[in-house]
């Protein structure tokens, strides 16, 4: 339900054009569908996050931060709180090429920055070339593919802590892990983020990027809306290989399905709904769970109520 006070208040802050009132998620998420948010507000500057954020909690509301969207399945129901959308302005990044270092916004995109800095001649991030989502939300999950991964380039992060102050911590102090980190499940909101690269001729790095995007397109279902994959590794198994040997390949429930062509992306095959997906995510954790015992567990964020 929307309250115009606090919808007057956000725009107040964001500004005329960065702020609207029930946006359709299926715009902002890779999934293409899901409801409206009650608020969806673009900040600019890191001061504007800060009190957007302070309005929710002075209004008892919830917030989520949205990147590119490439990780969330919002509820057909709709989220009833604040979408704060890193991008735009919240992104870009400035390079140090003397020290290697590159200073990244949140809402910078991961893999245009793989290529761009991959053409300036520093290496270590072609692994990210492929990674549809944002830098904020490749630093909450220590995103990774092809061998690399965030904490083996990430420097330091910068961030918004639950009272309001910034923090700068270095990479060793984030508990970065398989998808983890500090930042998941609390109200840390990501700003910007330091990495550190070394130097390479650039044209090896650029070949290496054309090669793993040769791969992606001959396994992964790209045609397709999904969130990439859709469930952890499980320890000492692939998911991707559980839920083909549980049967599941090409198995459909209304417009989700389980891919043919990567057992491990469960996409949105004909309009699926946002329930759709998540009854599809739900069978097969149970199919897994009954064949095997091994319990998935969802890599995809959810928002509102399933």
């Amino acid at each position: 339900m929307i309250d115009r006070e606090i919808a007057s208040r956000l725009e107040r802050i964001t500004g005329v054009g960065k702020f609207r009132i029930n946006e359709s998620m299926a715009k902002h998420t890779t999934f293409r569908c899901g409801g409206n948010c009650d608020y969806f507000a673009a900040p600019s500057e890191n001061w504007q996050v800060r009190e957007i954020i302070e309005v929710c909690h002075e209004a008892g509301i919830p917030f989520c931060i949205l990147g590119n969207g490439s990780n969330l399945l919002v509820s057909d129901k709709g989220y009833p709180g604040v979408m704060i959308h890193m991008g735009g302005s919240m992104s870009g990044c400035s390079v140090d090429e003397e020290q290697g270092v590159v200073r990244v916004k949140a809402g910078t995109m991961l893999a245009g920055m793989s290529r761009q800095l991959s053409r300036m001649g520093l290496a270590d991030m072609t692994f990210a070339s492929g990674i549809p989502g944002s830098f904020g939300g490749a630093c909450v999950m220590n995103a990774g593919a092809y061998g690399g991964e965030m904490k083996q380039v990430l420097k330091d992060v910068t961030w918004l802590s639950e009272d309001g102050s910034i923090v700068t911590t270095p990479v060793e102090e984030l508990g970065l892990g398989y998808r983890e980190s500090i930042f998941k499940h609390s109200d840390k909101v990501i700003l910007s983020g330091s990495l550190q690269l070394s130097r390479q001729d650039p044209q090896p790095l650029m070949d290496r990027i054309e090669e793993l995007s040769r791969q992606r397109k001959e396994k992964q279902p790209l045609e397709y809306p999904s969130a990439g994959s859709t469930f952890k590794r499980p320890a000492g198994y692939f998911a991707g290989k559980l839920i083909q040997d549980s049967g599941l390949r090409g198995y459909q429930l209304g417009g989700a399905q389980v891919s043919e062509k990567h057992c491990g992306f469960v996409i949105n095959k004909d309009h699926a709904t946002a329930t759709e997906l998540y009854q599809l995510f739900c069978y097969i954790q149970d199919t897994v769970k009954e064949r095997f015992g091994v319990a998935l567990e969802l890599e995809v964020q959810l928002a509102g109520e399933f």
